[in-house]
């Protein structure tokens, strides 16, 4: 006969019970938390993020032929209930700009900045080796309408990361880092939006 220690009493046998029950609603509430808010919905609840999502909407990636939808989650937020809650924390500081940075609402202070965003995300997105376009893209399974196309993801990609090659497929096009020119794009952004010459430059300063 197995005999129970003197200290597991039955108070520590209900603790026990009661801690691991609330540790498994814990995990489903961060599990529906991360559900939604990677959601389509969630994201564009602000007017400058909905800005974001316009040329998303017109992308393979919302209207793919296969009819298999990426939503902002799904490229934007780690695999694993844990490693998505921390990235959704620190998401944080996006709410955190949105409410006491620039007026991002604003189309052109939205654009403006739009170069910053992008090329953060394309820094997360190499640190993770592009896990989250991993998730749904089998790399040697890659067979476009282009000649050699499978064979060129299976021999010179060594090295590489999706988003090193493949970028501005989703959200409005944007140089690479590596040759972005920042006063070239403020002149860009006045002539769209109508703007005074330098206007670009004063709104960021604010």
């Amino acid at each position: 006969m197995i005999s129970i220690p003197a200290f597991i009493t039955r108070h520590v046998l209900i603790a026990l019970l009661l801690g691991g029950f609330a540790g498994i609603l814990f995990v489903l509430f961060l599990i529906e938390f991360d559900h939604v808010t990677g959601s389509e919905e969630f994201c564009t609840g602000c007017h400058s993020m909905e800005l974001v999502a316009e040329p998303y909407r017109d992308s393979a990636h919302y209207n793919p032929a296969s009819g298999v939808r990426a939503s902002c989650g799904d490229c934007h937020v780690s695999e694993g209930v844990f490693a998505a809650t921390w990235d959704h924390i620190l998401g944080g500081k996006d709410l955190w700009a949105q409410l006491f940075g620039p007026d991002y609402d604003d189309p052109a202070i939205n654009a403006l900045h739009t170069p910053d965003a992008a090329f953060a995300a394309r820094r997360w997105f190499q640190k993770n080796d592009s896990a989250t376009c991993r998730r749904c893209h089998v790399q040697d399974a890659i067979n476009g309408s282009r000649a050699n196309t499978l064979l060129i993801h299976q021999q010179e990609t060594q090295g590489k990361s999706c988003i090193d090659c493949h970028y501005n497929l989703v959200h409005r096009r944007v140089p690479d880092e590596k040759t972005f020119k920042r006063d070239k794009w403020n002149r860009m952004i006045e002539q769209e939006f109508n703007l005074a010459s330098g206007k670009a430059d004063e709104l960021l300063q604010h």
